[in-house]
């Protein structure tokens, strides 16, 4: 057995590395494990931060825990770019939605209703208004809303500013397989290895998205693979400076520059378990919706294809907390908000972690709420 870290994190994706740089921050000794760092679901997420464009009736109380953690974005963005000399792309010109047809344009105006009715800012655009900030947009559209707060960052950026914070800091970074947590007692004491070494910890942080469904040792939890194909396309200029979401006659595509003249096009929804993959069909669906909203991608170098997978939950939030089994705590479940939620998922669990309470702002989010629901275990 290696020596015993004060937490030892399973997952080291950004939720994962953000509790740990807000532990070690707080002076505790942290080890994450992960098989391949950086591999997992954020290295296709988009980077989107948009709480109000991804609101939803009847998530309101996500809404919030989405907004306090844009909120906290720009610092956090700060003072991660100065520990780690990285730039990481963070945007704060907001998002542009649009639609071209009729039902588009009912779907927007209800969305739009939606912000409203909650107080969030949100300005209805005419076509002529959303070209005028985004000329690239093809002429076919029929109207707009502007939400300006949202923003969006660079995720793999975001992820390698955090590995070399963490790294500076004095957290150990351990590349291997887990294959199984840890337990005696009735309690959670570490993770242990593909090579049957054993990485003991005061308290385990399972933060492996989709995998703290499948870890052997673990408490069941109410995570599910959600997969999503994703583009990358590449030009010689810019054709839009913010992200743009489109209701293409009905069906969904969203684009997101990024700094190198780079785009991101997703992204399917796919409920098939661990079977999706790049598709013919996938891909051409994604290409011909992103080409009618901006018809210039047309000419791009089609970069990169690739799947990855959301933990989803049955409530789509987060499962934020202490789990059934001692010492063990759950940080998963982000579903379409993993970059947007890792400011305040980062900081929650460690207060969690040195205090043995969740602040209010992230109180509701544990995995006693689906036993509650259920009356059944977990």
């Amino acid at each position: 057995m290696s020596a015993s870290a004060d937490v030892v994190i399973a997952g080291g994706g950004l939720i994962g590395l953000g509790i740990a740089w807000r532990c070690v921050q707080g002076g505790l000794s942290v080890t994450v494990v992960d098989e391949d760092f950086g591999a997992g679901a954020s290295f296709a997420a988009a980077g989107m931060l948009a709480p109000i464009t991804e609101a939803s009736y009847g998530e309101e109380r996500l809404l919030r825990l989405c907004q306090d953690s844009l909120q906290r974005y720009p610092s956090f963005v700060a003072e991660l770019e100065a520990a780690s000399g990285t730039d990481v792309g963070l945007r704060t010109n907001g998002t542009l939605q649009v639609g071209f047809d009729a039902d588009d344009m009912r779907a927007l105006d209800e969305l739009h209703a939606f912000h409203r009715e909650l107080g969030l800012p949100a300005e209805r655009l005419t076509a002529g208004d959303a070209r005028r900030r985004e000329p690239s947009l093809t002429p076919r559209l029929r109207g707009a809303v502007l939400v300006p707060a949202d923003h969006s960052v660079d995720a793999r950026a975001l992820h390698n500013a955090l590995r070399t914070a963490v790294s500076a800091a004095g957290v150990t970074l351990v590349a291997n397989r887990i294959a199984r947590l840890t337990v005696e007692n009735g309690r959670a004491v570490g993770l242990t290895l593909s090579d049957g070494s054993v990485l003991p910890g005061g308290t385990v942080v399972l933060a492996l998205g989709t995998g703290c469904a499948s870890l052997p040792g673990a408490p069941p939890v109410p995570v599910r693979p959600v997969g999503g194909q994703i583009l990358r396309l590449r030009g010689d200029d810019p054709l839009i400076e913010r992200t743009v979401r489109a209701l293409v006659r009905g069906r969904a595509v969203y684009l997101v520059p990024l700094r190198d003249a780079g785009l991101i096009v997703g992204a399917t929804v796919e409920e098939k378990g661990y079977h999706s993959q790049v598709t013919a069909g996938g891909v051409y669906e994604l290409l011909r919706e992103a080409i009618e909203v901006v018809p210039g991608l047309a000419e791009w170098e089609l970069s990169e294809t690739l799947v990855r997978f959301r933990p989803g939950t049955p409530d789509n939030a987060p499962i934020l907390g202490l789990a059934d089994l001692p010492g063990l705590v759950l940080a998963t479940g982000h579903y379409r908000n993993g970059v947007l939620l890792t400011p305040v998922t980062a900081d929650a669990i460690a207060d969690l972690v040195a205090t043995g309470a969740l602040p209010d702002v992230a109180a509701g989010f544990g995995p006693d709420r689906f036993l509650a629901r259920t009356g059944a275990e977990l």
